[in-house]
């Protein structure tokens, strides 16, 4: 995730990135000026086309487009800041089950084993989420060795399978009370509850006629821009063309991109730091 001020207004204007939708656009721009200022020198010379309003029906149909992606934004913003409250809840119920064991538990080594597990869940959460396997984030503990983890399947419920299994050893080493093991319950549960609300977001793209269909309208709107502006307003209309498709096609290419929330583009979470700085806090309690 991109880390920029907000309020350096115009040095964010004039920058470009590489997530920049200016540069993934350009061959396209400069096609769609080729080709509208082909069609603006074939009505000047020869086709001498002229009709009565001809940007009016274009007028509807922009704002017809417009409406069209305001609703694809939202759609994936939504998606994007759901991901955001989903590890928000994971770095708050992981240190609120941190404090929980800290005050309850009396023998360090249980307490290192819980804070290693808990460490490990977070990053295998974030690695499954980008299809990955980073051996150097996972810590072997007396539940998990090395092979285990990396022949499963799905390792966040391997390892919350080995954090359950911990936390009923404690109890029945009468560790922790049955009281206390009800009041640990619902941090316990809420890890898999995460993972399966963002696998939920990560496997439920946006419909596929939905996302071709707006396509397919941004692309005959652009291209018949020429045909029915060129007349009116001569070589201008290629400005406006390439104008009119940067804006569309970089609010479709957004909102492609922050519909999966959980990979490693700019303006993807920044699952990382919070996996890190779940880890942080996880030592300064458990330690």
């Amino acid at each position: 995730m991109v880390t920029y001020n907000p309020k350096d207004w115009f040095k964010l204007i004039i920058q470009f990135h590489k997530s920049d939708t200016f540069r993934i656009l350009l061959p396209s721009l400069f096609s769609i000026g080729v080709y509208a200022a082909i069609i603006v020198y074939a009505e000047a010379h020869f086709l001498h086309l002229s009709s009565k309003n001809p940007t009016v029906m274009h007028s509807i149909l922009g704002f017809v487009l417009s409406m069209l992606l305001v609703f694809r934004t939202n759609s994936a913003y939504d998606r994007w800041w759901e991901g955001r409250k989903i590890w928000g809840s994971v770095v708050n119920n992981s240190r609120n089950l941190a404090l929980k064991l800290s005050a309850m538990l009396v023998h360090e080594k249980d307490k290192q084993e819980i804070k290693l597990l808990i460490s490990n869940y977070v990053f295998a959460f974030k690695n499954h989420l980008r299809s990955k396997y980073i051996q150097e984030e996972f810590t072997p503990t007396d539940h998990i060795n090395l092979s285990q983890f990396a022949d499963a399947n799905h390792k966040p419920n391997l390892i919350a399978k080995s954090l359950y299994a911990k936390i009923n050893s404690l109890y029945a080493n009468k560790d922790l009370t049955g009281e206390q093991l009800i009041i640990l319950n619902d941090e316990l549960k809420s890890f898999t509850d995460s993972c399966g609300a963002c696998e939920r977001i990560k496997n439920t793209p946006i419909p596929y006629s939905y996302n071709i269909f707006l396509k397919k309208m941004i692309f005959l709107y652009c291209i018949s821009l020429p045909i029915f502006f060129g007349s009116e307003f001569g070589y201008t209309t290629v400005a406006i063309t390439i104008i009119v498709l940067y804006v569309f096609a970089s609010i479709e290419l957004i909102a492609e991109e922050i519909e999966d929330p959980f990979g490693e583009d700019d303006n993807d979470l920044p699952l990382d730091d919070i996996c890190n700085r779940i880890k942080t806090n996880l030592n300064e309690i458990l330690n």
